[in-house]
């Protein structure tokens, strides 16, 4: 019988052919005219699933896109249950956006495969496939339980996604998740996301007089509301950076010695930081790190301001409002909802007697964060050792990815992101493309992650 392992290396050029039939297709979820290519790509995946034997393969409808379900349960009950969640919907792409091919023809050049969708997340999902079909060739079995859950709506913000795994609890239940749609450190350097920052994302609005007013017969009288919303945006933060809300703080958890000495494995050093943002020196809380203020700590970031008269030319208007759009980026152990109201009741707190202000909330996520020692993570490490030849480093992203905290909530179950593309893949912009030897070494790694959660002892 075939080793798993020497089947993906013997089969690995079929699995870039097939992945290459499968970004082809324009499954772009945003446009209502591709809402015929997303069903043909979900329904393109389901047969390959049945193909290379993952069992109860379904495409289940949704009040949007359909998502693509299956799994095989063979294992044992003495055998963890995985479940594998990737998303088929791309964005959209055309030509005119700066491509140098035709995004849904894809084509090699330079030891990657260019194509929108190639990685983020067709490639990196199809991965957990071309794991499976290795694992199950010549009369094998997963060394686990495992289900499969693709969804078609992740570029326009999963919005029927939870609803779903609310009435699918039970279908669904599971002891580990494992997600690939992300990037590591480099070709040569894994990584793995082990926290990600939560959103709550609002809007201040200030009213003044009923009416915009001439400045010359009104200034000096009237509290300019572009003005008030200035100092009131200006007390949101202290001299040091750090925000000045009372109790913002309150629910962070610390940054243990551990975790610091992992994320200064990957400090941005100044220079590259000044590279990247064009800035020219950093700004925030000077007791953190870099990669500590963007993974480990809460922001409160202005988005927008708009007030009175910016066209060209001169206009001596005193405006009748102002208006700003505000994010928090929030991390583990914060609510989004508690700290809406933090942000909220303190801008009222200071909002003077001659303006009226008003807070809304327009939407939020959870922080995620998964432990570093639990018996899946380290699942993890031991599979990117055997499949990179080197140990992983530990980050924390900046950013949200919503379902996670959707899946830790809604299923009670550990979320391990293991990442298979690079920062340079060029996800949702031109050229978007995934490199070969990443596709391949992804398998093997996928691969390794099943064997070893296999020993977790239930």
């Amino acid at each position: 019988m075939t080793n798993a392992h020497d089947y993906a290396k013997t089969h690995k050029e079929q699995f870039l052919e097939q992945l290459k039939d499968w970004v082809h297709i324009p499954s772009i979820s945003t446009d209502p005219t591709r809402k015929g290519d997303v069903q043909r790509a979900a329904e393109w995946l389901a047969a390959d699933m049945r193909r290379v034997g993952i069992e109860n393969v379904e495409v289940l409808p949704t009040a949007g896109h359909p998502v693509v379900y299956g799994d095989w349960l063979n294992a044992g009950a003495d055998k963890p249950t995985v479940l594998v969640y990737g998303h088929y919907d791309v964005q959209p792409a055309d030509m005119e956006d700066g491509w140098d091919s035709n995004p849904f023809e894809p084509v090699e050049r330079d030891g990657k495969i260019y194509a929108r969708g190639s990685s983020d997340d067709k490639g990196q999902a199809f991965i957990h496939i071309k794991a499976a079909e290795s694992l199950l060739t010549n009369g094998g079995k997963f060394p686990v339980n495992v289900k499969f859950l693709i969804e078609g709506e992740e570029e326009i913000g999963s919005e029927h996604l939870v609803t779903f795994v609310t009435a699918n609890r039970d279908r669904l239940k599971s002891d580990i998740c494992v997600i690939s749609d992300g990037a590591i450190l480099s070709i040569d350097q894994p990584a793995i996301v082990y926290a990600l920052r939560g959103l709550v994302y609002m809007e201040l609005e200030v009213h003044g007089p009923s009416q915009d007013l001439h400045s010359g017969g009104f200034g000096g009288t009237v509290h300019n509301p572009a003005q008030a919303l200035a100092e009131i945006i200006t007390a949101l933060h202290n001299p040091d950076g750090s925000v000045s809300v009372p109790g913002f703080y309150d629910d962070v958890v610390p940054l243990s010695d551990e975790e610091r000495a992992e994320l200064r494995k990957t400090d941005w050093a100044v220079s590259d930081w000044q590279a990247a943002t064009g800035a020219s020196q950093p700004w925030g809380e000077a007791a953190y790190t870099l990669r500590e203020r963007i993974g480990a700590r809460p922001t409160l970031e202005i988005n927008g301001f708009a007030s009175g008269f910016y066209g060209t030319g001169a206009k001596t208007v005193l405006p009748a409002k102002a208006l700003a759009k505000i994010s928090c980026r929030l991390v583990a152990n914060q609510n989004p909802e508690k700290i809406y109201q933090l942000v909220r009741d303190y801008v009222a707190k200071i909002t003077p007697p001659t303006i009226r202000s008003e807070v809304r909330m327009i939407h939020r996520g959870d922080p995620a964060l998964v432990e570093l020692h639990i018996p899946a993570m380290q699942a993890a490490i031991s599979a990117y050792e055997k499949g990179w030849g080197k140990r992983p480093v530990f980050m924390r992203e900046g950013g949200s990815i919503p379902i996670v905290a959707d899946f830790r909530r809604e299923l009670g179950v550990p979320v391990i992101l293991m990442g298979f593309g690079l920062h340079t893949d060029g996800a949702h912009g031109p050229n978007e493309h995934f490199t070969i030897e990443m596709f391949y070494k992804g398998i093997d790694t996928a691969i390794h992650f099943y064997e070893d959660v296999a020993q977790i002892k239930s």
